[in-house]
């Protein structure tokens, strides 16, 4: 079995989960810059790294079923 399939997967997805944490990062900045507390910014933060990593995995399914 070659590993390498497996290894790229991984890859592919710590990279959208880096994704999806520097979307949460900003998404908190820009709240508290609006003058959110810090609880609501960081509800805001959690439910954009939830959305972006869910578009990132729905992406990357349609990729990998459209491309073999």
């Amino acid at each position: 079995m070659n590993p390498a399939p497996f290894a790229l997967l991984l890859l592919i997805l710590g990279m959208a989960i880096l994704v999806s944490a520097l979307v949460a990062v900003a998404t908190v900045a820009l709240a508290r810059w609006n003058g959110a507390a810090i609880p609501a910014a960081l509800i805001q933060g959690s439910v954009a790294f939830a959305g972006s990593l869910t578009l990132c995995c729905v992406v990357l399914t349609f990729l990998r079923g459209s491309l073999g």
